[in-house]
């Protein structure tokens, strides 16, 4: 099976509906397709999470189906989210100085793509 991991850095909402769509499609010709919030993305998380946002629903489906891997605990806490992401029910993840390894993906067989 294909692995890949998206890592999210741009805090571009119109950049980001990309990240959502590619993780979604992959997921749904049964390859895996994570995704990581890192960076500016981060600040994205309680943007998304209102109803009334134009990426709120493909979120939420990403969530469902536990392609988001988590958000990088120090980006998170430099931007000020810490408390969004938790109430997000997204996991702080961040084992390389707070934030998340693409080494640790790579041995684990993905491909690492960025945004």
């Amino acid at each position: 099976m294909t692995k890949t991991v998206i890592f999210a850095f741009r805090g571009d909402p119109l950049c980001f509906v990309h990240v959502l769509l590619n993780s979604l499609d992959l997921a749904a010709k049964g390859m895996e397709g994570k995704i990581v919030i890192e960076g500016d993305a981060v600040k994205l998380v309680p943007e998304m999470a209102l109803p009334g946002h134009f990426l709120n629903q493909l979120y939420v489906k990403a969530k469902d189906l536990g392609l988001i891997i988590g958000a990088c605990r120090a980006c998170s806490r430099k931007l000020g989210v810490v408390s969004a992401v938790e109430a997000a029910n997204i996991a702080l993840i961040g084992e390389m100085s707070g934030h998340p390894s693409m080494s640790a993906y790579i041995e684990k067989g993905y491909s690492v793509i960025t945004f």
